[in-house]
Order: structure tokens, then C-alpha cells, then sequence
């Protein structure tokens, strides 16, 4: 993957996190209404709702600085093949353990998959082109 189309998935990761990220955090009943969840008031669901939405804010800060500045693209590319493939793969895992969630939600598993390969992909050809990896 070439330098600008890296930094153009990391724009996108990075952006695309972000506003989840603050969504979840400062907003979390209206985002997750908009995939059909009610919170309620419980003050402790909504901690634990709200927790990953400050962590998933920090990464995106991250891959978004990798867009921005080469030196931080390759911890950006980390960061991001992380958060996306990691959430990819548990709504995966929910998916057999639990069933088919909302559609939006199943949409939100191809996005987050597709971003976390497509990270994978850019940081390993990132290493070669730097030649981290032999």
C-alpha cells in the first residue's frame, strides 16, 4: 500500500473512531438507540459503556496522528489493525454466542473487519518498505 493511500485509511480509521468514540462517551444513549439499544439509567452499565468510548477516542487520536506525521504511522497502523480487528472478531464471537444482532450492527462487523485487514495489510507493507520486517 502506498504512503498516501496508508494515511488515507488511517484518516478514515481515525476519524471514523473518533466520532464513535465520542459518541459512546458523551452520547451513549442516543448512539446505541440508533442500533436499537435502550441503556436505561443504571449508573453502572453506562460506566461500562462509556469506558471503551475514552480508550477507542485515544486509539483513533493515535492513527489519526499517523496520517498526519510518518513518524507515528506505523504505531497509527498498530493501533488501528487493534481496535478494528479486535471489535471485528468479538461481534464475531457474539455473533455464535449470542445470534444475529441488529442490521446496523452487522454492517458495523464488515466495516470494522475491512478496516482492521486493511490496516494489517498496510502495516506489514509498511514495515517492508522500511525495512522492519525480512
Amino acid at each position: 500500500m502506498t504512503q498516501p493511500l496508508t494515511r488515507i485509511l488511517l484518516a478514515v480509521s481515525g476519524t471514523t473512531g473518533l466520532a464513535i468514540g465520542l459518541a459512546v462517551l458523551f452520547q451513549p444513549h442516543a448512539f446505541l438507540a440508533s442500533s436499537g439499544i435502550s441503556l436505561g439509567t443504571d449508573a453502572s452499565l453506562l460506566s461500562e459503556i462509556r469506558a471503551p468510548g475514552g480508550l477507542l477516542l485515544l486509539c483513533s487520536l493515535v492513527a489519526l496522528g499517523g496520517a498526519i506525521r510518518h513518524n507515528l504511522m506505523q504505531t497509527g497502523l498498530v493501533f488501528s489493525a487493534l481496535i478494528y480487528s479486535t471489535y471485528g472478531l468479538s461481534r464475531l464471537v457474539s455473533i455464535v454466542l449470542d445470534g444475529m444482532p441488529s442490521h446496523s450492527l452487522q454492517l458495523a462487523t464488515f466495516i470494522e473487519l475491512a478496516i482492521g485487514a486493511l490496516s494489517l495489510f498496510a502495516l506489514l507493507q509498511h514495515k517492508k518498505a522500511t525495512g522492519a520486517v525480512k
